[in-house]
């Protein structure tokens, strides 16, 4: 490589190392410099689809903010949480499930390895690579932590330090981090999410370059970003709006990225359901992805969704069922694999039935859909599921798949309820607004004008960093 890696860690979880290595991608993508993401590890129930299989969906918005296709080394291990245990997948497949606490303890070298190799192929390829960090890199109770210290003392990385100042007790968190690791292990850092007079900061900048020697490497002001968020920090906080979406709060809930856009829209109120009297009044229902589709199959059974949905959906309310919340809408669900709970009735509404198995279907998505409102509708997005479902009515036509042209249907629908397999449905704004204005229509209020591109999402976060960072000192000091 050109330059040397340069590492972004965190004080804690959700102090923007996420949001930063995006808008440093883009930034120096901008400046000619071919540019790689990469993160050794990653725990998230938000999962996209790379070159190779399953990653994390971070790390498929870093790739794209580099102009590149998502590549699963550019996230050799992604952890997916399932009770008090946790799925591992290693460079897109399925390594195994382990209970959570002996994972976070054990040996990991064959997982390091793999990191080290990955981390390698993308060197070959790259002018620069910018690492994310996992959680805080001082965790001192957490045993074989791959992800952060020992990966930078291995690739010889620049460690950078970022800060939620917004949260209060940066300096002490800062300097808390330092002593716990070593004192001359990071080069500086980066004050995030700040709101006030930046002249205050002058006496704590100059300490630390005094007692630590570390670089302030900019501050930059709290951003409200327009980019799908982490599950582990998605707030689940509501909105109103005209028109009303209720969202079921699943205990196994996954892909919530898929309707974090209805946030970006003025006339769109959304809700999450916890319990079935939430749904009342809802213009849609959406029944999201699950981790453990029985489960919680069996959740909206028992505490009195089923009824809820059907008798809302009798009365002309839209039903929306993706990925596990489609299996859900069938007629059964069998499942001798991931649950072992067997044969499982579902809510009936769809003409589908699912079975389970071993294989994981893991794709990239090109179709057009067949639901007669928005038929010939071109949609693209992407799938991640067990079980394979069979309907006599499909919503919609693949005919591209991994880059590869196929004929194969996906979904099922009925007139007021559909369901699919395509993660990011919602992102495909043509589509969208359709959508929304068939219900704008039915309730005689105006019509939604709405445009969301993910381009303009990322050139604009990056735009705002580059104006608060020392890009130049990141990249060369």
């Amino acid at each position: 490589m050109k330059y040397r890696p340069i590492f972004i860690m965190g004080t804690s979880s959700g102090a923007g190392k996420t949001t930063i290595v995006t808008a440093l991608c883009r930034i120096l993508t901008r400046r000619g410099l071919n540019v790689s993401p990469f993160k050794a590890q990653n725990m998230s129930l938000n999962a996209g689809v790379g070159i190779g299989g399953e990653m994390a969906y971070a790390q498929v918005l870093q790739a794209k903010a580099c102009g590149k296709v998502p590549d699963v080394r550019m996230n050799p291990v992604l952890l997916k949480s399932e009770k008090n245990r946790t799925q591992v997948i290693v460079n897109g497949k399925y390594y195994g499930t382990f209970d959570a606490k002996n994972y976070m303890n054990s040996d990991k070298d064959i997982l390091f390895k793999i990191i080290l190799n990955d981390f390698e192929y993308l060197s070959k390829k790259s002018d620069l690579i910018i690492i994310e960090g996992a959680g805080s890199p001082a965790e001192i109770n957490i045993k074989n932590d791959i992800a952060n210290v020992r990966l930078a003392r291995e690739i010889s990385s620049k460690n950078i330090l970022v800060s939620d100042i917004d949260r209060g007790g940066a300096f002490a968190s800062i300097v808390g981090t330092a002593e716990l690791i070593d004192k001359n292990f990071f080069s500086g850092y980066i004050f995030n999410k700040f709101r006030g007079d930046i002249e205050l900061l002058n006496d704590g900048l100059k300490f630390l370059k005094e007692k630590y020697n570390l670089k302030h490497y900019g501050t930059v002001p709290y951003y409200e970003n327009c980019l799908p968020q982490e599950d582990s920090l998605w707030s689940w906080n509501g909105k109103g709006g005209k028109i009303k979406i209720s969202i079921i709060k699943l205990p196994h809930i996954a892909n919530s990225t898929d309707f974090q856009i209805f946030f970006k829209i003025r006339e769109v109120g959304v809700n999450f359901a916890s319990y079935p009297e939430e749904l009342d009044g809802a213009d849609v229902i959406i029944i999201p992805g699950s981790k453990l589709t029985a489960y919680d199959l069996i959740y909206l059974k028992r505490e009195g969704f089923e009824e809820k949905i059907k008798e809302l959906y009798k009365d002309g309310t839209k039903i929306v069922g993706i990925c596990g919340g489609y299996q859900m809408l069938g007629k059964y669900i069998i499942d001798y694999y991931e649950t072992k709970r067997g044969r499982i009735e579902g809510l009936g509404i769809l003409d589908s039935k699912t079975i389970f198995d071993k294989r994981k279907i893991v794709s990239l998505l090109k179709g057009k859909i067949l639901h007669q409102e928005f038929y010939g509708q071109g949609i693209t997005g992407y799938e991640i599921h067990l079980g394979r479902t069979i309907s006599k009515k499909p919503f919609a036509l693949i005919y591209n798949e991994n880059g590869r042209d196929v004929e194969r249907f996906d979904g099922s629908y009925e007139k007021n309820a559909f369901g699919t397999y395509f993660h990011d449905l919602f992102y495909n704004t043509n589509f969208l607004t359709k959508f929304l204005n068939s219900i704008a229509k039915e309730k005689g209020i105006d019509k939604i004008n709405f445009y969301y591109s993910l381009e303009n999402e990322i050139n604009k976060l990056a735009d705002f960093f580059e104006r608060y960072l020392d890009i130049d000192s990141i990249l060369n000091d």
